[in-house]
């Protein structure tokens, strides 16, 4: 999952990267509203944590243009600002939900895999290719009935590949969605994982469901290549 933190408080910003890191969610974090808006035209972010409070613009002020935009990113309000107006602003405004600091972490994870869950047209919370079955509200995977176990980062690009299904997708634009853009380790990280997914899901089975489409990338689905 790919996270935008945008928090003026520094302090803030890098206590939630670590937290969400620790959990395996890749996040690129900003401190002002300009800076939030360009990272949210260019990137689709499966959830955005935006301060309502920022220099530049505020995060009403981003929300409003983002939104008028065509932005489709689900946006969940982090501030200090408590008072009933406030969050009836933010959630007329284009906000999926609204929390205030100081906050508990495990709330925050709990609203944002709601987030996910909800978003219209994309995030049916049970995915399947073949025989193949994904569930991202339990965080659960099998294969013809038989249980799946996976590390977060792989289930991250496991549910990219299916929820892209039949698409090839480009290692740098699957790098793009499981890491944040300051990822500087090693180049073939996708291909190792890659590789981890194919042992769990194909070995065994005659339908293999992970596909190289050379000189492009990936792609999971029913095809013979």
């Amino acid at each position: 999952m790919r996270v935008l933190i945008a928090e003026d408080e520094k302090e803030l910003n890098a206590v939630i990267a670590k937290r969400l890191a620790d959990e395996d969610y890749a996040t690129d974090s900003v401190y002002d509203g300009r800076s939030a808006l360009e990272y949210m035209r260019t990137t689709d972010y499966d959830v955005v944590l935006l301060d309502v409070m920022m220099p530049g613009l505020d995060g009403f002020e981003v929300l409003r243009k983002y939104r008028e935009e065509g932005g489709s990113s689900p946006v969940l309000f982090l501030t200090a600002r408590d008072a009933v107006s406030d969050r009836v602003r933010g959630l007329d405004g284009g906000a999926d939900d609204y929390l205030v600091k100081p906050f508990s972490f495990q709330e925050l994870l709990a609203r944002m895999r709601v987030l996910v869950r909800r978003t219209p047209g994309l995030r049916s919370s049970v995915l399947q290719v073949s025989d193949l079955t994904l569930d991202v509200a339990s965080h659960k995977a099998s294969r013809a009935g038989k249980n799946i176990e996976l590390s977060s980062r792989e289930f991250t690009i496991l549910e990219y590949l299916m929820r892209n299904a039949d698409i090839v997708l480009s290692r740098e634009s699957i790098r793009e969605h499981a890491w944040s853009w300051d990822y500087d380790g090693e180049s073939n990280v996708i291909d190792v994982y890659i590789r981890y997914l194919r042992k769990k899901i194909d070995d065994g089975f005659d339908e293999k469901l992970i596909h190289t489409i050379r000189g492009s990338g990936y792609l999971i689905g029913r095809r013979n290549v």
